[in-house]
């Protein structure tokens, strides 16, 4: 989360931007209402909705933050402007093009999980940048709380992310956010956030800003909005930005062009508010230029001259994106075409720095490379919920040749496991080729925390053996590490697909024989074609079997029919099927379903 101050009506910015994972934000939320802000951000009789700033439908399903978020308050007459970033690296893109816009980290940890893996990234982006740190002791009330090891192991991973001892020597401030309080002890919180904001005044510098120079103002994010058109979000570096005003836009390495401000925009609360102009320090929206892009410079149209652009890191997982071929093609579906496809995903890339898309080998193709295969689920997911449908590729890794020597990514994944299960989960994290890194034996209620740096084509497909080895009790977490040696092939999937025979409708007599052959996804009465994958064969190697047989007429007595009783069906998420598939299967979305299938193209092949 990242926060910035001003000082007065029109004063200084400060900034504090904290990306933390999912494990609560004091800072944000309706917990601000009840600290001694000046203004009241609700009203006493508003419906107010639980965490408000992940306002998007797949942040509020899955508990995670995804996309960037600005909001304001006003304590003591500062403005302190605060934005929201993800935390888990496969939307690192995210953090790293709004790091300029702060001075400094609200950092939010478990009370009794401590730092997690993805707070190891972020930490890191801020602390290259120089940033000021308050750390958030959150969740305080649970009755596990342990803040001591917390605060302990996340004085050792600044030491590990190589802080300075400015750095190291960071407030801690212990928080409940559910209940709204802060505090600078865990036994002694006060009844509101007022601690918080008074540490985020202490400890937040002010900004390096240039009042008086040339307009300045580097284009972080953007928005679409239906009557505006895009709104281009920033910070100003120098200057003062005024409605009306004709300005420059530029990048380092671009011819300029000059575009005009139409309106002008500042956050408080949780809302635009616009405004004739703004003052250097201020995070603002700007509308009227449709073609700005990320990364461009909003500049003085006489004597500006463009900043820096956002570097973000390269992408470590691909897979490939293409038209819907199976016979059920445009049942769901709205957008279903080529032109649809490529279309959507190359707006996808003016607001998603980490991502990219190339063409495939065929015009109906498109490889789409992202931090890895969560950050390429949420765009799937969203996309389907826009009306689009498609197929998918297994993911691969993104290796790279460094003099001559073939190198792929390697992430640190660390895993919470009860005791019992530890043995058959070690064993599978050595399968495919991770090295133990660290073990604590005494995680938070009554679990072993295991760390493995292990290939990330070992991890595709490693959260489901996890979860069965483990009865559903583990937690996997994963973040990017580096790039390693090569380790030559690891074990694929062991068990094949049970693969329809024909099209049809399935029929409880037919999957009354096909459920003794592995676990089946489908149930009576669906439609189904040839080559869909209709579950999971119990040996290597697939199988085709005909889920729609029916029952010969013959021998049929009139005053009773045989009761069959079938297994429940299998129910894989988008998630799950992504990391089932392999090489020669995809994976059909649509606005109402998810299937498995085998490739044709591939399938012709052999």
């Amino acid at each position: 989360m990242m926060l910035e101050r001003l000082r007065g009506s029109g004063g200084r910015p400060s900034g504090d931007a904290g990306p933390a994972p999912r494990q609560g934000r004091p800072a944000g939320g309706h917990e601000q209402s009840s600290s001694p802000a000046e203004v009241e951000v609700f009203r006493d009789n508003q419906v107010v909705q639980e965490r408000i700033m992940d306002s998007n439908d797949l942040e509020r399903e899955r508990g995670i933050t995804i996309l960037s978020k600005n909001t304001s308050i006003t304590y003591k007459g500062t403005k302190i402007n605060i934005i929201d970033t993800p935390g888990h690296s496969d939307f690192g893109g995210e953090v790293e093009r709004v790091l300029n816009m702060v001075e400094g980290v609200l950092l939010v940890v478990d009370s009794v999980e401590g730092p997690m893996p993805q707070t190891r990234f972020v930490l890191k982006k801020a602390l290259e940048f120089g940033h000021a740190v308050v750390v958030v002791v959150n969740k305080i009330d649970r009755p596990t709380a342990r803040p001591e090891f917390v605060v302990n192991s996340t004085f050792e991973l600044f030491i590990e992310l190589n802080a300075t001892d400015e750095q190291c020597d960071f407030q801690t401030v212990y928080a409940s956010g559910i209940k709204g309080k802060a505090g600078l002890s865990p036994d002694n919180l006060a009844d509101d956030l007022g601690p918080l904001f008074e540490a985020i005044l202490r400890c937040i510098p002010e900004p390096r800003i240039e009042k008086d120079g040339a307009l300045q103002m580097l284009v972080s994010n953007t928005e679409y909005d239906e009557h505006k058109g895009r709104i281009a979000i920033g910070r100003l570096h120098a200057g003062e930005l005024q409605r009306g005003m004709e300005v420059k836009v530029c990048t380092p390495d671009d011819a300029c062009r000059v575009s005009k401000v139409s309106e002008l925009f500042v956050y408080q609360n949780f809302s635009r508010v616009s405004v004739e102009s703004v003052s250097a320090g201020d995070i603002c929206a700007v509308c009227g230029m449709d073609d700005i892009m990320i990364g461009e410079t909003i500049a003085d149209k006489v004597t500006g001259t463009p900043l820096p652009t956002i570097k973000v890191e390269e992408p470590t997982v691909r897979m490939s994106f293409s038209i819907n071929t199976s016979p059920f093609v445009g049942r769901e579906g709205k957008y279903v075409t080529s032109r649809n496809l490529r279309d959507r995903l190359y707006r996808e890339l003016e607001r998603n720095l980490a991502m990219k898309v190339e063409d495939g080998e065929t015009a109906d193709t498109f490889l789409v490379s992202g931090r890895g295969t969560l950050h390429l689920t949420i765009l799937i997911e969203n996309m389907r919920r826009e009306g689009y449908e498609f197929m998918i590729g297994p993911p691969k890794v993104i290796n790279k040749t460094v003099d001559g020597k073939l190198l792929e990514p390697y992430e640190i994944a660390a895993v919470e496991v009860p005791e019992e299960s530890m043995g058959s989960v070690v064993e599978l994290l050595g399968k495919r080729r991770g090295q133990m890194v660290d073990m604590e034996a005494d995680g938070p209620e009554g679990t072993t925390l295991l760390k493995y740096k292990i290939p990330t084509r070992g991890l595709i497909g490693l959260r489901n053996a996890i979860l069965t080895a483990s009865r559903g009790r583990a937690i996997l977490n994963t973040i990017f590490d580096s790039y390693g040696p090569w380790t030559g092939d690891l074990s694929s999937r062991d068990q094949g697909s049970l693969v329809a025979f024909e099209d049809g409708s399935t029929t409880s007599y037919a999957l009354l024989n096909a459920q003794e052959r592995g676990v089946l996804f489908v149930q009576p009465g669906q439609d189904v074609y040839k080559g869909q994958i209709v579950g999971i064969h119990q040996r290597p190697g697939d199988l085709a079997i005909n889920v729609c047989k029916k029952k010969a007429a013959t021998n049929v007595r009139s005053n009773k029919e045989t009761t069959v009783v079938l297994d429940e069906a299998l129910s894989y998420s988008l998630d799950d099927c992504i990391e089932f598939i392999q090489e020669n299967e995809l994976v059909e979305v649509t606005p109402a379903s998810i299937r498995m299938c085998k490739n044709p193209k591939i399938s012709k092949k052999k």
